[in-house]
C-alpha cells in the first residue's frame, strides 16, 4: 500500500472533491426549488433522481476514505515499535 501521494491517489482525492463539491451544489438549488411552492412533479422527481446519484457518489466517498484510515489504523498498529 501505498503513502496516499502517488498519482493515483491523487486522481483519486481530486475525483473525490469534485463529487462532493457537486454534491453541495445540488442541496443548495434542492433548498432553493424546494422553497418555492410551484414545484411540478416533474422537477421533483429530476431533483430526487440527482439527489439519489449524488448521495451513492457521497457514500463511496465515504466508504473509501473510511477504508484508508482502517487500512493506515491496522498499518500503524502492526508497525514495529
Amino acid at each position: 500500500m501505498g503513502d496516499g501521494g502517488g498519482h493515483v491517489s491523487r486522481l483519486a482525492d481530486e475525483i473525490e472533491s469534485i463529487q462532493l463539491g457537486m454534491a453541495g451544489d445540488l442541496l443548495d438549488h434542492a433548498v432553493e426549488l424546494l422553497a418555492e411552492h410551484a414545484v411540478t412533479s416533474g422537477e421533483l422527481h429530476y431533483l430526487a433522481s440527482l439527489r439519489s446519484e449524488s448521495l451513492r457518489d457521497v457514500k463511496r466517498v465515504a466508504e473509501s476514505r473510511g477504508a484508508r484510515i482502517a487500512s493506515l489504523d491496522s498499518a500503524s498498529d502492526s508497525a514495529p515499535r
